[in-house]
């Protein structure tokens, strides 16, 4: 089945190709949780924040440290992409497949290189009602994370892909969810960590290098949800 794949999904597998093969940056295994702890830092509240703001809660360079290096906004591209051995994936057709589970129209996304630009991490912020924001994520991640083997055709390019949950970061938000994509082609593989925490009518998602999404996903929810 041919289908338009979820602007998350389609921007992780552009991650894992622009990133470089056999990457040895990886995490511990750690035990499958059920996501929705409810406890740990007060929430950013219910009030739905505009692109403006959530624009200036994101982390720069300032807050990264150095060695880190913005890389320019690509144009959204909306590529068919062949999903095959993963029917929940398919399930994501219409709507949702289309990009409408973080389609919101309140967002903000940045992207940094680190080092020799052998790793990276990208942050996107998104309001809405808290939930709108659960149920989207939530079917997201269920569906990336049932099929622990699958393969995605994006631009000619066969892609093999590997998910494996995680247990999220507990004391973080209302809800958190964490995996972890192992993408292998011709020329060999890469792992990406992507973990999203809720807090309120904010959904913050930290994608990229396993190491790199540890050491700043606090940080990034801190400025994401501070009210001064």
């Amino acid at each position: 089945m041919r289908v338009r794949v979820a602007t998350t999904i389609l921007g992780i597998t552009t991650a894992l190709l622009a990133l470089p093969a056999c990457s040895t940056d990886t995490v511990g295994t750690e035990p499958a949780a059920t996501p929705s702890a409810r406890t740990g830092k007060p929430t950013s509240g219910t009030t739905v924040l505009s692109p403006a703001a959530l624009e200036s809660r994101l982390l720069d360079e300032n807050d990264l440290g150095s060695g880190y290096l913005r890389k320019p906004e690509r144009p959204a591209q909306h590529d068919d992409v062949t999903v095959i051995g993963c029917p929940a994936l398919n399930e994501l057709g219409g709507d949702a497949a289309l990009g409408g589970s973080l389609s919101f129209p309140r967002k903000a996304k940045v992207s940094f290189t680190y080092g020799s630009g052998s790793s990276e991490v990208s942050e996107e912020l998104y309001s809405a009602s808290a939930t709108e924001l659960s149920d989207s994520i939530g079917r997201i991640f269920d569906a990336m994370t049932g099929c622990p083997a699958y393969q995605v055709v994006t631009g000619g390019t066969p892609i093999g892909m590997s998910s494996q949950k995680l247990a999220p970061p507990r004391g973080l938000g209302d809800e958190q969810w964490s995996q972890l994509l192992t993408a292998s082609t011709a020329g060999g593989s890469t792992v990406v960590k992507q973990t999203a925490i809720r807090a309120g009518s904010l959904l913050l998602v930290v994608s990229g290098s396993p190491a790199l999404v540890d050491r700043h996903l606090d940080k990034a929810l801190d400025k994401a949800t501070a009210t001064s």
